[in-house]
């Protein structure tokens, strides 16, 4: 790797969607504030493919933003490091950019997520800030180390894959070389045993509940919405991009819908923008009560009520930030965090450092799938396969681990 490509931090090469327009046009653009685009052979139309791949992904804004990191951190590696276009990657090169992607030089790692483009006086402008990795420091200050997951090494590999192939249908690659790398990869193990799930305990959840109870009674008018938030994450599986406003759907209380039993549902567009309704249940009726009398509104939702299931604290409208979502809730963990310690509960509190918005939801199904039919956990969760509903059940592993757990290092032979 030359030595100082990799010193140099590089800068965006992608902007949203509605920046963007016509793919060529963008890339004539670029091509005038990013000289490598010119000066690296075949970097133009790396490019301009790379764009018309990306713009069939418009109205599903997580898919957009999880292949626009991964194509172009590929693109800035190509031209920054290899000095090379898409047409020149063979399966080496594909395996050094893996490597790279396990540890880039830190000044390709950012400490914060950050846009890549603002306006400035009425132009866009490439945000200094930013950087193609992040790793974020944890809860009590330590850097995170960036090595990748096997669960993020997969999906890097299915989105080069699903980008490769785009590249060969359009005749502008010859090969996919994920492919070749897949047949006997050293990069993806295979399990012999099933991953746990990463959920959060009974006990911290008591923490965090009892976090954002005070939270609500202290600051109604702005902690009501998160104590709603909290529970509708954890008591109906949701993710948090099913809470927000995007191009898929905008979410509001006409969502929650009776039957003619009286039995209320929830109406969401998840993953793969596919609707399905999810079971209302007692106590997360009780919660929608009180957050609406909160908000002033009558107790149940009417049938084609527009009001934004999430709405702003600040103006008018519904929340369209995953991220918005994600700190408040990052915040509570933070809280039951400190507070467990205080308590001397630091042992039990310790995987709330590394928890994240999704443990909630893991949560939510870890505990139903105990006493509900798994097929309708599946149906509420939104699973595609009941193999992934399947993860959740993990009776076999505990009566395993019971089993053994008395084993003696010193058998009495006796």
């Amino acid at each position: 790797m030359p030595k100082s490509a990799s010193l140099t931090p590089p800068p965006p090469i992608i902007d949203q969607l509605d920046e963007i327009g016509s793919p060529l046009k963008y890339a004539r653009q670029l091509s005038k504030v990013l000289p490598v685009v010119d000066q690296v052979d075949g970097a133009f139309d790396d490019l301009v493919h790379t764009l018309t791949f990306l713009m069939a992904y418009d109205g599903s804004t997580a898919t957009f933003n999880s292949y626009r990191r991964e194509s172009e951190r590929l693109l800035q590696w190509c031209w920054g490091i290899k000095k090379i276009s898409l047409c020149d990657l063979r399966r080496q090169e594909l395996e050094e950019f893996i490597h790279f992607c396990q540890n880039p030089p830190k000044q390709w790692v950012g400490t914060k997520q950050v846009a890549r483009f603002k306006n400035k006086q009425g132009e866009r402008v490439v945000n200094s800030d930013w950087r193609p990795f992040v790793a974020k420091p944890d809860k009590i200050g330590n850097a995170s180390a960036l090595a990748l997951s096997q669960k993020s090494l997969q999906a890097l590999f299915a989105v080069l894959s699903t980008y490769f192939n785009f590249l060969i249908q359009e005749d502008y690659l010859k090969l996919n070389p994920v492919a070749l790398i897949r047949q006997k990869s050293k990069f993806l193990q295979r399990h012999a045993y099933q991953e746990p799930v990463r959920r959060i305990s009974n006990l911290q959840w008591d923490f965090i509940l009892e976090i954002v109870d005070e939270l609500a009674v202290e600051n109604p008018a702005e902690h009501e919405r998160t104590l709603f938030i909290m529970k509708a994450l954890f008591g109906m599986y949701l993710r948090i991009s099913e809470l927000v406003a995007d191009e898929r759907s905008a979410p509001v209380m006409g969502d929650f819908q009776a039957d003619q039993d009286g039995h209320w549902w929830l109406r969401v567009v998840g993953k793969g923008n596919k609707a399905r309704m999810v079971t209302v249940s007692d106590d997360m009726l009780s919660a929608l009560k009180r957050y609406r009398k909160h908000l002033g509104l009558p107790a149940m939702p009417y049938i084609g009520e527009q009001t934004p299931l999430i709405p702003k604290l600040r103006g008018r409208g519904p929340v369209t930030s995953t991220r918005q979502i994600r700190y408040l809730v990052q915040r509570c963990f933070d809280m039951a965090f400190e507070r467990m310690q205080a308590k001397g509960l630091e042992d039990e509190a310790q995987e709330l450092r590394v928890s994240t918005v999704h443990w909630l939801r893991h949560t939510g199904i870890s505990e139903d799938v105990k006493f509900r039919p798994k097929e309708h956990v599946r149906e509420d969760a939104g699973h595609a396969s009941m193999a992934t509903t399947d993860r959740y059940i993990d009776t076999e592993m505990r009566e395993r681990h019971a089993s053994a757990r008395h084993k003696k290092l010193k058998p009495d032979f006796d």
